[in-house]
């Protein structure tokens, strides 16, 4: 716990909360088949996705604020103090904890819930950086350690790389970006880094009174900075606030850049700003990455294929985990044999396969009883006070929102499939339309607004008979295909190149191929 001159630190601490997914799961208060249960939800924990949550330092609430809205970009509604409590509703009674939110009439699914209040004793979760650099380090470089205990890998080790997905590839690129790829004796910690499925953030794992597993998403999150200036990896300017800077600024100076790979799904481009990443902060011009730096997209893949419990369409389950293990090897190879790995493949603005949202609406096919996202995540710049860049304390709670930075997404072909990036044949040799996004079922919040992680499939017809009925636009697979050897052979060839280009490894290329041997369509 971080304490000043010995005193007990306290201070306003921000949650947002929502009755969706994750709680009523949690809750058991959802059906199998993802509908809600009848009985609402009438209390929610302050934490999300395994971080300890800060505990309000009193019951009483009329030093706390609480304030609701459908979405982000709807005014608020403050609810009273005798409406709400810090209570947990448990086999239908209230029982006082400093840790959840009681909402007499129930929460509504879908909205935000914005609770403002005063904790104690924040922990120093810039620790979990030492924690990673130091034993990395001493596993690396030491014969002993302080006590005089043999390093069992002393003189073993090569080289070390670092992995993540997600919220773990979220905390590597903040783990380079706030300098800790260097250890206390001015040695590299990580020779690589692949972070996967991260997008463009980074993430709250140096910061007072704030949970790390919190990151922002189109619906979800926005007023926390998991998600900030800057993003790509060569020095950038945003020219609203007139920063600079680059994600590889610290490692720079310290003359310890790693190699690090970037992977991303579609989704990432949806729901987690992943075109940051490699676009100026308008969304103008393109930013080629760093020398040490590969960008990659799995085309048409999904964040996660779990099921979730409130999408508008069919779950996409299409895996990226093949691509990522081939480009495991190609990042061992690059330090290990200095053989450089596949280039870049990413959508890009000045070749038109990154576009905007109003873009992609035109061009995407008009499927039968399939709408598309209204909204992309595009994270805000927020204004969290004068302590906030230089000690990681904010004195503005909750955070002031300012003007978003502009994310792009992925453009798509006549199919609704994307262009660009490493595209399996799912995508390649397509039996339906692959996407990244998913919206969320209209009593989880309508509008257009998209799920956290899911992505969509949409079948095409079968034959042209079913196409022309059902007035779709996209050929049917027995035209597409007119055999299953027909369809085969594509299959295989796309499979040989992607081998050849160093995207899939020799195991998971015949399992490729036998899964497209087991489809029936002829």
């Amino acid at each position: 716990m971080a304490t000043h001159g010995g005193e007990p630190i306290t201070g306003r601490v921000y949650v947002e909360m929502e009755s969706g997914g994750y709680q009523l799961y949690r809750n058991n208060l959802v059906t199998r088949s993802g509908e809600p249960a009848d009985d609402l939800l009438h209390s929610i924990s302050f934490d999300w996705g395994g971080s300890v949550s800060y505990s309000s330092m009193s019951l009483d609430n009329h030093d706390a604020e609480l304030a609701i809205r459908p979405h982000r970009r709807a005014g608020s509604i403050t609810v009273p103090h005798d409406r709400w409590a810090f209570a947990r509703y448990e086999d239908g009674e209230v029982i006082p904890d400093p840790g959840q939110l009681y909402l007499e009439e129930g929460f509504r699914l879908g909205w935000l819930y914005d609770l403002v209040y005063v904790s104690q004793n924040p922990r120093v979760t810039g620790l979990g950086m030492a924690a990673v650099r130091d034993p990395v380090s001493f596993f690396r470089y030491a014969e002993t350690d302080e006590g005089g205990l043999e390093n069992p890998l002393a003189g073993v080790i090569r080289f070390a790389y670092g992995f993540g997905v997600s919220q773990a590839g979220r905390y590597l690129h903040h783990f380079i970006y706030d300098g800790f790829n260097t250890d206390t004796e001015g040695r590299p910690v990580f020779d690589a880094v692949l972070a996967d499925v991260a997008g463009g953030g980074k993430g709250l794992f140096n910061y007072r009174f704030w949970q790390t597993t919190r990151h922002g998403s189109q619906h979800e999150e926005n007023l926390y900075p998991s998600d900030f200036f800057p993003f790509a990896s060569m020095p950038q300017l945003d020219p609203l606030t007139g920063e600079r800077g680059d994600m590889l600024e610290r490692a720079r100076a310290s003359g310890h850049v790693p190699k690090i790979f970037f992977t991303q799904t579609s989704a990432e481009y949806w729901n987690r700003a992943g075109s940051l990443i490699h676009t100026d902060v308008e969304g103008i011009h393109d930013i080629d990455p760093d020398p040490n730096v590969r960008v990659y997209l799995i085309a048409g893949a999904p964040h996660t294929t779990l099921v979730g419990g409130h999408y508008d369409n069919p779950p996409n389950r299409l895996s990226h985990a093949p691509v990522v293990r081939a480009l495991l090897v190609a990042l061992d190879r690059w330090i290990a044999e200095g053989k450089e790995p596949p280039p870049n493949r990413f959508p890009r603005i000045d070749d038109g396969t990154l576009v905007d949202l109003a873009t992609f609406r035109e061009s995407f096919p008009a499927i039968p009883g399939v709408r598309t996202p209204s909204v992309v995540y595009e994270p805000l710049r927020l204004d969290l006070g004068p302590r906030w860049k230089s000690e990681g304390i904010s004195d503005v709670v909750p955070p002031r929102a300012g003007e978003p930075y502009r994310t792009l997404v992925p453009a798509v072909d006549e199919d609704g499939n994307e262009l660009a990036g490493v595209r399996l044949p799912e995508v390649a040799v397509p039996v339906s339309t692959r996407t990244g996004w998913n919206l969320r079922a209209e009593a989880w919040g309508a509008d257009g607004m998209l799920t956290r992680w899911m992505g969509s499939v949409f079948e095409f017809p079968l034959t042209r008979a079913v196409g022309e009925a059902s007035g779709d636009p996209r050929r049917s697979i027995r035209v597409r295909y007119p055999s299953r050897e027909a369809y085969l052979s594509q299959v295989r060839a796309v499979v040989r190149e992607l081998q050849e280009e160093e995207f899939l490894l020799p195991a998971d290329a015949e399992g490729l191929i036998r899964e497209a041997e087991g489809r029936e369509y002829w």
